[in-house]
């Protein structure tokens, strides 16, 4: 990332911020209650900005040491934990003490606006009743099946012509654009087709990432403020990627709301099954207020499933043998012969046959144990409280859970915790065995679970079984590391270059 002017070099305002940090911190140890219990220092937040681009990593070396510990901040404690003990406590038992806060609210809301994503309060409920009705009902489901199968047919295509070249690709951007589509036309009722190489999304898409990595970037800057305000630096670079996203939003927001108005005499115009008229018939029109709501939708229908499969293909290629046996599953259970087309191959992933793919669902879920598409979520402390493991909190202390850092703790999953193993997720008589959702975070837990969830893993499993009924994939480089990019989702920086080659050619060769 590249930041301009004084003010944004980082060294600058890491030496200040530190000396007001010692100042606070001398204070603290002399002016705290003396009968509470607070977790152990690690550091201050501005080791966070020194390791940002290893962040997850920096927090899973201080999560095996401590368990739970806090970084100083000129402002706040800021506590972080790896403990499904406090996780169950402030996502579910005390869930009305912990919220998004102004704090998070203030980050975020540039991006995410008031979107479930950010909300607290009424807000909030609102959003979550409409959403988990939706999210229930059985035409969304079925809709989405069939947007999810198209769009995944769409993309063997291209995976087709890259074999039959014997060419590199990016597999993480296709994945990307491919998601973004589905979400647009599940959530949007629209054919985006980036895919195909359409310019406003690939736009689109880029600003977002963008703006994700700038959005996180707050979290570290204690100047992001005043940056803003003065317009420079990273602020800068965030308000124009802004103004790409809103220009875009609202163009196609705008566009619907008049299709929905011309179709009021016409009630088989008006049935759609697409998350964006839901909310059109409860006679929400506020384009703001819409453009927050779906975007907050396309994060979670885009940015998580792209990555999440991203990072399976990359243990995939690093575990071949586990490659060859979901690809067995797959043949098994869609009874697959050579002769199929793509699409008569896509139309046999029903519900039924994908259910049969049980090592297949494990391999994704032990992805999103060891990379979560959020690494990290914050609440904040609403008031006084203490925790399951004793240390107090105070009111206004901002207080996270770490999904990538529980995923790799040995006292959580055994001394094998950072093998990639889905083995792991089944009992001794071979079925899959759930865990708690205070254990595995990767959907959170509690009254914000994510309603999406089945969602998610109909897509990924549909994409996957597609994927890896047809092709074998491989590094195109076995030298050259991967790590992620930090920012509000786990990408993989730079992209995933792979090659594939058609899997019935590999068996007769």
């Amino acid at each position: 990332m590249e930041l301009m002017g004084f003010l944004s070099n980082p060294k600058f305002f890491t030496v200040a911020a530190l000396s007001v940090t010692f100042v606070i911190l001398a204070f603290k140890l002399f002016a705290g209650k003396k009968k509470q219990r607070y977790h152990p220092v690690a550091g201050t937040i501005f080791n966070q900005l020194l390791n940002f681009n290893r962040l997850h990593d920096y927090m899973t070396e201080l999560g095996a040491k401590y368990g739970t510990y806090r970084l100083l901040s000129p402002f706040r404690n800021e506590v972080y934990t790896a403990d499904p003990a406090n996780v169950e406590y402030i996502l579910k038992t005390n869930f009305p003490n912990y919220g998004k806060g102004w704090y998070n609210y203030s980050i975020l809301s540039d991006l995410l606006g008031d979107g479930i994503f950010t909300v607290d309060g009424e807000k909030w409920r609102h959003q979550r009743k409409v959403s988990s009705y939706e999210f229930s009902a059985k035409v969304l489901r079925d809709f989405s099946s069939v947007v999810f199968r198209r769009n995944a047919v769409k993309l063997a295509r291209k995976l087709s012509e890259a074999a039959t070249s014997n060419e590199t690709f990016n597999i993480q951007d296709l994945l990307m654009k491919s998601t973004l589509d589905s979400i647009f036309k599940v959530g949007f009722g629209v054919e985006l087709d980036s895919m195909e190489g359409s310019i406003d999304g690939t736009k689109f898409a880029n600003a977002f990432d963008d703006s994700s990595e700038l959005t996180i970037w707050r979290y570290v800057d204690i100047l992001w403020p005043i940056k803003k305000h003065l317009n420079i630096g990273s602020e800068a670079a965030l308000r124009k990627n802004l103004q790409v996203i809103d220009n875009f939003m609202y163009k196609l927001i705008n566009t619907r709301i008049e299709q929905n108005k011309n179709s009021l005499g016409d009630a088989s115009l008006l049935k759609k099954d697409d998350i964006l008229s839901r909310f059109l018939e409860l006679n929400e029109t506020d384009p703001k207020y819409l453009r927050d709501i779906v975007l907050n939708f396309l994060v979670a229908g885009r940015d998580t499933t792209a990555t999440t499969l991203s990072w399976f293909l990359y243990m995939l290629c690093k575990h071949p043998h586990i490659q060859e046996k979901i690809a067995k599953e797959i043949k098994e259970a869609t009874s697959m012969n050579e002769n199929k087309s793509f699409d008569e191959f896509a139309a046999s992933l029903t519900e039924e046959n994908l259910d049969k793919m049980q090592y297949l669902y494990a391999a994704l879920t032990e992805t999103l144990r060891l990379y979560p598409a959020v690494a990290v979520d914050g609440k904040i402390c609403f008031s006084d409280d203490t925790l399951p493991d004793g240390y107090n909190l105070r009111k206004g202390d901002f207080i996270a859970y770490q999904p990538y850092v529980m995923g790799r703790m040995k006292f959580i999953w055994g001394e094998d915790a950072e093998e990639f193993k889905p083995e792991r997720w089944f009992d001794a008589d071979g079925v899959f065995q759930h865990e708690s959702p205070s254990k595995f975070t990767a959907f959170q837990a509690g009254p914000r679970i994510c309603i999406g969830k089945e969602f998610a893993y109909r897509q990924m499993r549909i994409f996957s079984a597609l994927m890896l009924g047809w092709f074998v994939f491989k590094l195109s480089d076995e030298t050259k590391p991967v790590h992620y990019r930090t920012m509000l989702n786990l990408h993989i920086d730079g992209g995933l270059y792979l090659r594939a080659f058609h899997r019935h050619e590999q068996k007769t060769s």
